[in-house]
């Protein structure tokens, strides 16, 4: 089934196992104390698992450079060594790792951002001074200087980034760059950057060495390049001595999605098809290509040479190991959230996954087999019931698991109906094959009482048991138009033309979605692409077109108590596309709002003194959830001590990272 992906592809300079690269993620890691030494163990673990060739995180060539004041640069001999701790640590496992080399330009959070233009971004509080013609030359030569410094430290390439509204796609674009020198005006003038890097990047480092540029060959921006704008700087590249060419999709600042849940998979395979034949060195996929069968379904349908995946080896650092033993079920798929790696990266946190948080912690959070089995019980089978299940039992314990439901997954159930994030589906089949591998004594249909455990006399009691969903108080609550998010998404009720939401949280905005979606055809990413106004014809220069969202299903509005904008609750990288969606739903989004009562008429409410009467078919009741303690308080009064998490511990949001991340270091520890 993966004979594509699995053979091995000769690139006249090293002969990569396979055909999917790790693609590069900044971690944060390079920027704390012993931050290389980790980064050495995970790079090294994904080395193991098969990534044909590992591209690191960006690194900048200079000060100016920088993503944030003192982050990760390579510019003096003094830094070489502690580089050295990762391509040793790689290539004791046979693998191959590329550095990338990062100037963010008018991107860079701190006072001594440059840019070819003194323009300042719509993403930064700071504005670039405009470079000099002595700024330029001197710049080049610090991506040089660079790249010679990662061969030094043993890096078998490095990644050239050009795209993504850095500092090389700033020079190439008219929209980031208006001089009037031999840098700017024609086009001619505007790649002259990117090609003496490139150019005297090969000069210094010789032939056997692997130098990737990542092309933005679709920009999302006005003022972006042409597609045969594209096609030139990607032969002037070649020319140049580039060994690959990576796809770059969209800008920082572009208000269209490319790589959150909702993105289709694959969706932008297309653009990277659209350069095969252009140029005669191999090219790169990427974006929202999360499992071996996407993968070879791109290959197989000649989008390109190679395939980048990125947070899927967050996920898990043994995808293509998996993949290459026949084990595809055992694969813990990346589900696209954001939430532990692109929303801690502009926390300044180290990045993790939230489907595995020993990502980026190898060295902390350890699977040990343990040296005293316990017989342990799990009541709850949702995200952090089966997290712990999971790790304890390879660890070595034994494990039951008590289910009330029919069925493993929780709240995740719930979350892979919503459109766009069916991904989460994933996760369930992960773990239910880790039941199964693991041996965990599955107990499904049935809601444990005190009696069931005391009777088995476990050694430890884990209460996963999670959440009951938080009900309103006003009058009218127990009207027929008042149902809870969980009856709307189990379908157990068909929901009106018109609906109130009370609740804006996450909940909120995923039923808002859940009801306002329509039926899409078959083929989802041209409705995404239509929906977002992204031109797969490329008629128009950043292949931007006039967004056409579908009509909304119905009627909604989604209220919440408290003032300000929807959506600040939501993730940093992601909360306003889900906001940007329900807008083009047409969703009245009503803040604060005071819920007066419900009766026949519908939901009366006033905001700020103005009373009004939502006519609505059902008020659907998104108001957050409260633990359930009543076990754990029975157990505590037989003189047990059972172990709380997730929303045992404490009921939130749907909030998977913490509840996962609470499994799988509770379990690490017992």
């Amino acid at each position: 089934m993966y004979e594509h992906l699995l053979s091995p592809l000769d690139l006249g300079i090293t002969t990569l196992k396979n055909r999917v690269i790790m693609g590069s993620m900044h971690t944060n890691l390079e920027e704390i104390p012993g931050g290389f030494e980790r980064a050495a163990v995970y790079f090294a673990e994904r080395a193991r698992g098969q990534a044909a060739l590992i591209v690191t995180g960006g690194i900048a060539p200079n000060e100016e450079g920088y993503i944030t004041p003192k982050s990760a640069k390579l510019s003096t001999i003094e830094e070489v060594a502690q580089h050295k701790l990762i391509t040793e640590a790689v290539h004791r496992e046979n693998g191959k790792i590329c550095m990338q080399i990062l100037h963010t330009g008018r991107y860079g959070y701190h006072s001594g951002i440059v840019a070819p233009s003194a323009l300042q971004a719509p993403i930064n509080f700071f504005k670039p001074r405009a470079m000099t013609e002595e700024d330029i030359q001197r710049t080049i030569s610090d991506y040089v200087q660079c790249a010679v410094l990662a061969q030094k430290a043993g890096y078998d390439g490095v990644e050239i980034m050009g795209s993504e509204g850095y500092l090389i796609n700033q020079f190439i674009v008219t929209r980031t760059n208006q001089r009037t020198d031999n840098w700017g005006g024609s086009y001619k003038n505007r790649i002259q950057f990117p090609i003496e890097i490139v150019r005297k990047t090969r000069e210094a480092t010789g032939k056997n060495f692997i130098i990737i540029y990542r092309l933005s060959m679709l920009d999302l921006v006005e003022n972006g390049s042409t597609w045969e704008e594209v096609v030139v700087l990607a032969k002037e590249i070649e020319k140049a001595g580039a060994t690959i060419i990576n796809t770059g999709i969209g800008w920082h600042e572009a208000r269209i999605p490319t790589i959150a849940t909702m993105v289709p998979r694959k969706a932008f395979a297309w653009v990277t098809k659209r350069l095969k034949g252009e140029v005669n060195i191999p090219l790169i996929a990427v974006n929202r290509i999360n499992t071996p069968e996407v993968a070879e379904e791109v290959l197989a349908e000649g989008c390109a040479d190679l395939v980048s995946m990125a947070r899927p080896f967050l996920a898990d650092p043994e995808i293509i190991l998996k993949t290459m033993e026949g084990r595809t079920d055992e694969i813990n798929s990346c589900i696209a959230c954001n939430q532990a790696c692109l929303d801690h990266t502009f926390q300044l946190k180290i990045s993790s996954c939230l489907v595995n948080p020993r990502a980026c912690h190898e060295t902390e959070l350890q699977y040990l087999p343990t040296t005293h089995p316990k017989q342990i019980a799990v009541v709850g089978a949702g995200p952090a019931g089966l997290a712990f299940a999971h790790i304890a039992a390879l660890r070595g314990h034994k494990v039951t698991l008590y289910e009330a439901d029919n069925q493993l997954g929780g709240q995740f159930n719930y979350a892979k109906i919503i459109p766009g994030k069916s991904d989460y589906g994933d996760t369930i089949r992960f773990y239910t094959s880790m039941m199964k591998k693991y041996n965990v004594h599955v107990i499904l249909n049935h809601r444990v009482q005190a009696r069931d455990l005391l009777d088995h006399n476990y050694d430890e009691i884990v209460l996963a048991d999670g959440i009951e969903p938080r009900q309103i108080t006003i009058e009218g609550h127990d009207h027929p138009k008042v149902v809870s998010y969980t009856d709307v998404l189990s379908q157990k009720v068909n929901i009106g033309k018109r609906a109130a939401i009370i609740g804006a949280g996450g909940i909120g905005f995923d039923v808002a979605t859940f009801l306002t979606h329509q039926t899409p055809n078959d083929d989802v990413i041209s409705e995404f692409l239509k929906e977002w106004g992204v031109d797969r014809e490329y008629q128009d220069a950043g292949g931007l077109s006039k967004p056409k969202p579908n009509q909304p299903a119905r009627e909604v509005y989604l209220l919440k108590r408290s003032g300000g904008k929807h959506g600040s609750t939501l993730g940093k990288t992601t909360g306003w596309i889900h906001k940007a969606h329900l807008t083009s739903q047409h969703v009245q989004m009503l803040s604060d709002v005071e819920y007066l009562k419900i009766d026949d008429e519908g939901l009366h409410i006033s905001i700020k003194d103005d009373y009004q009467v939502l006519n609505v078919d059902h008020i659907i009741v998104c108001a957050g959830q409260l633990s359930s303690r009543n076990l754990y308080n029975t157990l505590i009064t037989q003189g047990l001590q059972p172990h709380l998490i997730g929303g045992a511990e404490e009921a939130k949001e749907l909030d998977a990272k913490t509840a996962i991340h609470q499994g799988c270091t509770l379990a690490a520890r017992l």
